[in-house]
């Protein structure tokens, strides 16, 4: 999977500042704010949202009741003129949009004035517009440690195999320990009982896309549909409404931004990355971009580090192969002695509830 490295080398264009936003719309309002559970997702039984006790480990038994076959083809992009997609789309209030165009490659886009707030050539995370809130992407507290994992849930390569749910789910459990799970709908729609057990264990479960796009190289109806996937998929497995996410590559802009804030959607990002996914492994076609001694150092580097900076850490790791499963193993022990290691609801207060349900 070509990650965030990869894709920095992608410049654009883009309109004015001026044309860009929407001039009528210049202070905070509440009208675009979402207040209630998103009307354009289906209602599905509400599970609850807190964990179990004992949580429960070993192999998943649990079944799921979940039409799969109501969902668009795992990993391809969705059909932006699907009935419920339209829906969505006409949810929104697109005057709150900005009109930026998507990015193509080859394209030249101005970092010093950075218009659009484009995250991967920036590093920017304060929208240019006061309504919408900034990107979440560090814990205030210097002592608190975000956890985190993208593109779950993993499912078994085959009946036999190890690495796949509920392997770290287990370890997690083993070590008292929640975090927060950033989903690909193409993949709860294959392991959706893994997505009970997250919820069953404590975990929080944000939205990660569809098929894990770069969000901001795809039109404003595409983008949509990319997070009602996603968004659809948790709420049927787990019986929960998000109301978080994480773009692919960390991909961002105000104009991804704005359409995300209306579905309901906080964007999370992270401030320190474990770069797990850039081993090689056995669900990776390439060599791999890293060793594992180079994992170890960036971990080493935060504990040596400890509460010494001005802000907390959120980190990028994944539940995606072996190898990042056995980072995780190999470090979170270590990483609880030197931090208070939380899942980023508990250490970020300026995010609202992760679900719509109570």
């Amino acid at each position: 999977m070509v990650k965030l490295s990869l894709f920095i080398a992608i410049t654009t264009a883009v309109a004015s500042l001026s044309s860009a936003y929407p001039s009528k719309h210049t202070s905070t309002s509440s009208g675009i704010l979402a207040v209630s559970s998103p009307s354009f997702l289906p209602n599905f039984p509400y599970r609850g949202c807190n964990a179990l006790s004992p949580v429960p480990t070993g192999p998943i038994k649990s079944k799921a009741n979940f039409r799969a076959s109501s969902y668009p083809q795992p990993w391809v992009a969705p059909d932006v003129n699907h009935p419920e997609v339209q829906k969505a789309i006409k949810a929104i209030d697109w005057s709150y949009v900005p009109k930026f165009e998507p990015r193509v490659m080859g394209m030249e886009y101005d970092e010093e004035t950075d218009p659009a707030c484009w995250w991967t050539n920036t590093q920017c995370t304060t929208p240019r517009v006061d309504y919408l809130p900034e990107d979440v992407k560090f814990c205030p507290n210097p002592r608190d440690f975000g956890l985190t994992y993208d593109d779950g849930p993993l499912p078994p390569r085959g009946p036999n195999d190890p690495w796949g749910e509920p392997r770290l789910y287990d370890f997690l459990a083993k070590q008292g320990q929640t975090a927060t799970l950033f989903y690909v709908g193409s993949n709860v729609v294959n392991f959706p009982q893994a997505a009970i057990r997250a919820i069953e264990s404590g975990h929080t479960l944000c939205a990660h896309t569809w098929s894990h796009p770069q969000m901001t190289t795809i039109s404003n109806a595409a983008v949509v549909a990319q997070l009602y996937w996603s968004m659809r998929a948790i709420k049927e497995a787990a019986g929960v409404t998000t109301r978080c996410w994480r773009p692919p590559y960390g991909d961002i802009d105000d104009r991804v931004r704005a359409i995300a804030h209306q579905m309901g959607l906080s964007t999370i990002l992270w401030n320190s990355d474990s770069f797990d996914w850039g081993l090689p492994s056995i669900a990776n076609d390439f060599a791999g971009a890293y060793r594992e001694a180079d994992i170890d150092a960036f971990f080493q580097s935060w504990i040596d580090s400890g509460d010494s900076g001005t802000e907390g850490r959120i980190v990028l790791e994944h539940e995606t192969s072996n190898v990042t499963v056995l980072t995780s193993e190999k470090w979170l022990p270590r990483l609880k002695k030197a931090f208070n290691v939380k899942k980023v609801h508990d250490c970020a207060p300026q995010l609202p509830s992760p679900y719509w349900e109570t």
